[in-house]
């Protein structure tokens, strides 16, 4: 704290005055008043940002052999917390609602220690080197059905792609690369360490930070590469991934495509040691109306993911084609969209086929 001496005399008494405690009543107001600028030096108060979002939707359901049924769901609502704790370091605190028991789990809660561009260190309860679909999580995608087609991040998790541990990650260039150690007790009942890594080549536009977009709306040119993969003991998962984004004739068009193999770590069917497959998606955003918010979009996608490997042998090998198409209308990118889509899900065996239409909506701030 600046401070301010101010001593007192005879001399310095206002002409006129006389009574001296008037005098020095009149200077000490004055030097106050000469202070208050130099609180200007003091250390900054640490930021803290307050965000929040939400995904809601309606479902009409259409499985086969069972009645059709009609739902409204509270898919997600999150909290978003961070701030700077001193130079170079900062904390994230995100929370999310489980629509499964209505209660208030952990996402995130790190430190973040920021040196530069090619050295960060977060340590606590984040995202693990992974796909790029883990990486964007559900607010962050480019269709809404995100997390249905047996591929898309199978990773094993505490907590909505989340685990406990010690990441790194930098930015080399067009070089994009992390890794880490997680615990295992806590996803799948191993004590054995989980080790992560992943790499990426952006060609075109970088992407800042370490988590990823499934689009830019537009916005960026970008023709991205990863490959990413999770050991623990003589269990392993991985993933190469694909996005291409390029501006045209003031829309947009988009391709993501990804493959990846959970060999006994992680994987969508618990009774299965082996699931791999992949999935291409494209969209075309069309360029804005000019007596409209927001913008139009068209988006298909198809994947296909095989499950073998059962616990016995009346676990049979079976697979699973998924199809999705959306028409969006996006209002402000991630933070206001509202997005109309067709669900459908074949099995070859196991599990009975499913057809789904509805609409979501996404807000954040």
């Amino acid at each position: 704290m600046s401070t301010l001496a101010v001593s007192f005399s005879t001399p310095l008494r206002p002409p006129g005055c006389r009574r001296p405690y008037l005098a020095a009543l009149l200077l000490t107001i004055s030097a106050l008043m000469t202070a208050i600028p130099l609180q200007a030096q003091d250390p900054a108060t640490p930021s803290v940002t307050v965000g929040a979002g939400m995904r809601t939707s309606y479902a009409h359901n259409m499985p086969d052999g069972a009645d059709s049924t009609d739902t409204f769901a509270l898919d997600s609502v999150r909290l978003y917390v961070s701030g700077t704790a001193a130079k170079k370091t900062k904390f994230m605190l995100n929370t999310e609602d489980d629509p499964a028991d209505n209660k208030v789990g952990v996402l995130d809660a790190a430190a973040q220690f920021e040196l530069s561009d090619k050295v960060n260190i977060w340590v606590g309860r984040m995202l693990p080197p992974s796909d790029r679909a883990n990486l964007y999580g559900p607010y962050y995608p480019h269709h809404w059905a995100v997390y249905t087609d047996g591929v898309q991040d199978g990773y094993p998790f505490i907590f909505q792609g989340r685990d406990n541990g010690l990441l790194y990650w930098g930015q080399f260039g067009i070089l994009k690369a992390s890794g880490g150690i997680f615990d295992g007790a806590s996803v799948n009942h191993t004590s054995t360490l989980i080790s992560a890594g992943r790499v990426q080549l952006d060609f075109w536009d970088p992407e800042a930070g370490y988590y990823l977009n499934g689009t830019y709306y537009g916005d960026k040119n970008l023709l991205a590469v990863g490959a990413a993969g999770q050991v623990q003991g003589d269990n392993n998962a991985w993933n190469v991934d694909f996005l291409l984004e390029r501006k045209v004739s003031g829309g947009a068009v988009t391709i993501e495509a990804q493959y990846a193999k959970y060999d006994r770590l992680g994987g969508y069917d618990a009774r299965y040691g082996t699931d791999d497959g992949g999935y291409v998606l494209a969209s075309y955003l069309f360029p804005p109306l000019s007596n409209m918010a927001g913008r139009f979009e068209i988006l298909g996608k198809f994947a296909k993911a095989n499950f073998s490997n059962g616990l016995t042998t009346l676990d049979a090998d079976y697979n699973q084609k998924t199809t999705e198409l959306n028409f969006n209308y996006v209002i402000k990118q991630f933070n206001a969209r509202v997005m109309f889509y067709y669900l459908q899900k074949d099995f070859s065996a196991v599990q009975a086929n499913d057809k789904r239409v509805g609409v979501g909506f996404q807000l954040q701030m």
